[in-house]
């Protein structure tokens, strides 16, 4: 490992002394931001792009993967039907997650780890925009650690489609997990109508893991045996392939149909319907876990379907109101998720599950001035949640309602904003832009039956003013180096999961609400240097940040009615809560690197490291959810038919000593002294073998390295060997 982190410092040190010419000013990336264009170059943040083509061409089993193969960012996972993205050691409820401008980030997202990322299926997308550090000013609650948006393919005109119907079919093999996969998108074009329907189907058996030994630790996370129930009896059963991580897979299904009409007058409507579905998923960590007297503690705990459904209807126009271009987006989503989970030789099946809507609005506004731009608007979001839990015996079918995982009475969450931003050039080579974000916050949540888990209280309700705000500077020095700065706060409104929840997270833990959490708070400061040659063939990016987190929300001990261990589910537990356990500072840099080595071979590597310490009465412990350093090196060949890409994945060694004492880093699932490093190698490529029709392979995890990530739950994949055919029509 520590022969790539020398080869990419030397590689950037090379480069360092390099003749570049360049004025990054010309550069014609977008991103959006309040639901309008926003030139790249502008900004004085942080963002990186994951375009169609590389989506594409890389060909990727999940969003997931998508993610977590740029190097850009850190991904966990605790089964493979999982991905929790985390940036700048922010994780889950820290990072905003949007899907063509709308929040996926609703009133139960946890603080732990999250899967919901995977229900946007890659086949779908046009772009993905990774915005670093706070951009609660841009985007609002949540944001602390960056913001991943994810923007679907659009419906598209006749004049911007080649005919009047188009469309692509992929299918896609892979070995580690015997995936079996097949998108079909399919577009209608006319002058001023356009239709785009888009179905997916993804069906991954049990997650084979690497054979070979990783260099830095021995063999870890093999899997010897399962649990079998055999005619309503639960037993141990030897697994034929300790390589083999039985009960992980899983199937999912994608449907997206976007409608799109233009008037003669300039408005343009649209309708965007999503919708997604999987089976049963298996929480493999939880599966793994062992008991001194059965062996393992669980017989079954999975995750029942997830269901995703979301509706947009958007209306855009230019220079709509006081010559301001004007976008709305009116959206509706219904998410369902749940847990069901027994243990070994006991023959009740728990079912909790939880249903939230969410009902948005949102309208965005974009004026230009001869120099500047002045974007403003604001946005509105309800939610409410379900909360049911019930058990049954799978031998007898006998039914018996339990304790619910959130409040059983009526819960809700409002969030209104108002944010104005402003851009402009104080010279030819000097931009900077402010903005500022105010917001109000209700949330109340009803406990209808405190049968199961008594409570001093039935209701629980917060009201909170949160504001942000953000002023940066891009200053080109010279034709080729571009210097930028920027100091922004963020924020986070405590949800239901924050203050209202009962959660046993590890056996003999529990815990409980507590309605006193603040909001937490940020402020960051980036400075980043790039470097670009005038042919734009060699660039070079750094970017320092630090963060300081006020008022951070962590669990920690505490005390129900004066004690501090109670009986949760017939076992003795200590009582932990959510608190504002004080401060936080996280400070890192990100390096990426690309040269054109070639007229047809370019090469990429970035490198990523983050630090975190809480600070408490002048004492410093480490930070939950800091990834160790990651990164990524890679060499790419194309032409008109072939593109070939080779690279290697790195990510460094977490030492036990640098786990958060909270727990939500896992240390029970990795090795006695931590998770080791790994690395691997692999190679892509695709072939156009006639006009509209692409073969692709490739073979990921070269040398079968058995590994797992940080604070992940299951092994990584096997050696990988996939293959497929995209026919474009």
């Amino acid at each position: 490992m520590k022969e790539s982190i020398t080869y990419v410092l030397l590689l950037l040190s090379i480069y360092n002394f390099a003749q570049a010419q360049s004025d990054t000013t010309k550069l014609a990336d977008v991103v959006m931001i309040y639901n309008v264009p926003v030139e790249l170059t502008s900004l004085p943040f942080q963002v990186a792009i994951i375009a169609a083509e590389q989506i594409d061409f890389q060909n990727f089993q999940s969003m997931a993967e998508v993610l977590s193969n740029s190097g850009s960012l850190f991904v966990q996972k605790s089964q493979q039907g999982g991905g929790s993205p985390s940036i700048r050691g922010f994780e889950a409820s820290r990072v905003l997650l949007l899907v063509d401008g709308v929040r996926m980030n609703n009133l139960i997202f946890r603080s732990g780890h999250l899967q919901n990322v995977i229900t946007v299926d890659e086949s779908m997308l046009d772009n993905v925009n990774i915005f670093y550090g706070p951009t609660s000013t841009l985007f609002g609650s949540d944001a602390l650690g960056g913001t991943v948006a994810m923007s679907t393919k659009k419906a598209k005109f006749l004049g911007e489609a080649k005919n009047k119907f188009t469309g692509a079919i992929n299918s896609r093999y892979s070995s580690s997990n015997m995936e079996k996969s097949m998108a079909l998108n399919l577009n209608y074009a006319a002058r001023n109508f356009a239709a785009l329907t888009l179905v997916s189907f993804n069906d991954f058996g049990d997650l084979k893991m690497g054979q070979n030994k990783n260099q830095d630790e021995d063999f870890f996370g093999e899997r010897p045996f399962f649990v079998a129930t055999v005619n309503g009896v639960d037993q141990l059963v030897t697994n034929d392939d300790k390589y083999v991580q039985k009960e992980s897979g899983f199937k999912q299904c994608n449907v997206m149909q976007k409608l799109a009409f233009k008037t003669d007058s300039g408005f343009e409507h649209g309708l965007n319907l999503q919708y997604s579905t999987s089976t049963d998923v298996p929480r493999y960590d939880r599966l793994t876990e062992g008991d001194s007297k059965t062996g393992l503690r669980h017989a079954k705990w999975y995750y029942g379907p997830q269901e995703r459904v979301l509706g947009i209807y958007s209306l855009s126009k230019e220079k709509a109101f006081l010559a301001s271009d004007l976008k709305v987006n009116i959206a509706f989503q219904n998410a369902k998720e749940s847990r069901h989970n027994r243990r070994f030789g006991n023959y009740n099946l728990q079912n909790r599950e939880e249903n939230v809507k969410m009902y948005s609005v949102a309208v965005d506004l974009k004026k230009k001035f001869i120099e500047g731009e002045l974007f403003y608007g604001f946005e509105s979001y309800y939610e409410t949640l379900n909360s049911t839990a019930f058990s049954n015996n799978i031998n007898t079918g006998v039914i018996n309602p339990i304790s619910t995982r959130y409040p059983n009475g009526d819960n809700s969450m409002l969030r209104n904003d108002i944010y104005v931003s402003y851009n402009d050039k104080l010279s030819d080579n000097t931009l900077w832009n402010a903005g500022i974000r105010l917001g109000y916050t209700s949330l109340n949540s009803t406990i209808a039956t405190d049968s199961f888990f008594p409570l001093p209280f039935t209701t629980v309700a917060q009201h909170n003013f949160t504001y942000s705000g953000s002023v940066g500077i891009v200053k080109n020095t010279s034709e080729n180096v571009a210097l930028k700065a920027n100091l922004s706060s963020g924020f986070r409104v405590p949800n239901i999961d924050d203050l209202a929840k009962i959660f046993e997270s590890v056996k003999g833990t529990i815990i409980v609400p507590n309605a006193n959490v603040k909001p937490e708070k940020t402020i960051t400061a980036d400075l980043g240097i790039i470097i670009q040659s005038e042919s734009k063939k060699v660039k070079f990016e750094n970017t320092y940040f630090y963060t300081r987190m006020y008022d951070a929300i962590g669990i920690d001990e505490f005390q129900y009615e004066g004690q501090s261990v109670i009986v949760y589910d017939g076992t003795p537990s200590k009582v932990f809560a959510n608190q504002n356990r004080g401060n936080a500072f996280i400070t890192g840099l990100s390096t990426s690197f690309s040269a054109m080595v070639f007229s047809n071979i370019k090469m990429d590597a970035n490198f990523n490291y983050n630090l975190g310490k809480v600070v408490e009465d002048g004492a410093q412990s480490p930070l939950d959810h800091i990834a160790p350093y990651f990164g990524k090196i890679g060499f790419m060949y194309a032409n008109a038919k072939v593109n070939i890409e080779a690279y290697l994945l790195y990510n460094g060694k977490k030492k036990r000593k640098d786990y958060s004492a909270s727990g939500e880093d896992n240390l029970q699932y990795a090795p006695v002294d931590g998770m080791p490093a790994w690395k691997t190698y692999n190679f892509k490529t695709s072939f156009q073998v006639y006009k509209g029709a692409t073969l692709f392979a490739g073979m990921e995890n070269i040398l079968d390295t058995q590994y797992r990530t940080f604070s992940s739950g299951i092994n990584a994949p096997a050696r990988n060997i996939y293959g497929g055919l995209r026919c474009n029509f």
